[in-house]
């Protein structure tokens, strides 16, 4: 078997559904931003902040690691701004050969100079709508769906759930909550997930992370989440041997095919995973659970979702069928009508893989 350069998996259609919209800036984006919101940054020279924010990321303390949200959510407090982000990672994640992307933020973080949350979210999904035009233009085609997060350790979800609903026909797609998973479980929430099962409309849950079993038994069984965000302590709930055995947690997540929305570096970061070729990707993909490939906060972690597929071509020796798997698990597994997801699958993945699988 040829073997699949990097070069290769950004030329193939990729499907994204966890990546955090205040963990992809641009450094230079920031940097000017910065400059305009009178902002001080730890320096004002592109590449060395982009190298500061991964070293932050990459030291082990969660007190650095925060720290860099404090900078990116800082430069993003007005319309204008919000609009540039957004528009500016449909571009980017475009440019990466991405077809559909699932991209989340936090409305609440963004209220600072007095907008409102619907001025929020009306500047990011222009935002989006802007960046997509232009691909298109570029000849890169991307669908950009956009997730409003609720922040675990406050009492807005219901507040942000509502939002969500109301945006419904305008580019959100669905809603998530996020934040520190100790302490907080998803059941402080339970009003708002009701809230929306009543209005038929999609979310997913960050669980499994940091907490383990708990936090994702709470998340499917209470709550009702349609996906996990991340979800890959999923494993503590998997016996070792030939054949592994599932717990009954497990065994229902997988007969479910509930998607685990899986991060594969920014879980090594977090110390969910010794290493990538340690990550319980390949176990979970050997064992069918509906597994999909995602890039969490790409300025953070340094990555994208081609970085993240060779990362996994590199530790576990997968070819394109593997990859197109995993690609098709989460363009299955997206928030927008099936006909959508079909046609995407259909008419733009299937082919190109088609032409390199043979």
């Amino acid at each position: 078997m040829v073997a699949i350069s990097y070069e290769d998996i950004v030329k193939v259609p990729k499907a994204l559904l966890h990546d955090h919209l205040d963990g992809g800036l641009r450094p230079a984006t920031i940097v000017e931003l910065a400059a305009e919101a009178g902002h001080e940054l730890p320096t004002t020279e592109p590449e060395a902040l982009g190298r500061w924010f991964s070293e932050a990321a990459n030291s082990g303390s969660l007190e650095r690691y925060l720290e860099t949200f404090a900078h990116t959510v800082a430069v993003m407090q007005t319309a204008p701004a919000l609009r540039r982000v957004a528009r500016e990672c449909a571009l980017d994640l475009a440019a990466d050969g991405v077809v559909y992307a699932e991209v989340r933020f936090a409305p609440e973080q963004h209220l600072e100079q007095n907008l409102t949350l619907d001025e929020v979210v009306d500047a990011v999904v222009t935002g989006f709508r802007e960046g997509s035009a232009l691909a298109a233009e570029a000849g890169t085609p991307i669908r950009v769906g956009t997730l409003l997060t609720a922040m675990r350790h406050a009492a807005r979800s219901q507040e942000i759930a509502e939002l969500a609903v109301r945006h419904r026909d305008t580019g959100v797609v669905g809603f998530d909550i996020a934040g520190a998973e100790a302490g907080f479980p998803p059941t402080r929430h339970l009003d708002a997930f009701e809230y929306l099962q009543r209005e038929n409309f999609h979310f997913t849950i960050h669980a499994g992370e940091a907490f383990g079993l708990p936090s994702i038994w709470q998340a499917i069984q209470w709550c009702g989440a349609d996906r996990l965000g991340h979800g890959v302590r999923i494993v503590d709930d998997i016996t070792p041997g030939n054949p592994p055995v599932l717990g009954r947690l497990a065994a229902y997540v997988r007969d479910k095919r509930i998607p685990l929305e899986l991060c594969p570096s920014s879980n090594v970061q977090t110390g969910a995973a010794a290493s990538i070729a340690d990550h319980p990707i390949g176990l979970l993909r050997d064992l069918r659970f509906r597994v999909t490939v995602n890039t969490d906060n790409r300025l953070m972690s340094g990555t994208s979702m081609s970085r993240e597929m060779a990362l996994l071509v590199e530790a576990f020796g997968y070819g394109w069928k593997e990859l197109q798997w995993f690609t098709i698990n989460a363009m299955k597994s997206a928030f927008i009508p099936f006909d959508e997801r079909l046609r995407i699958i259909d008419e733009v993945i299937k082919p190109a893989y088609a032409k390199l699988i043979g």
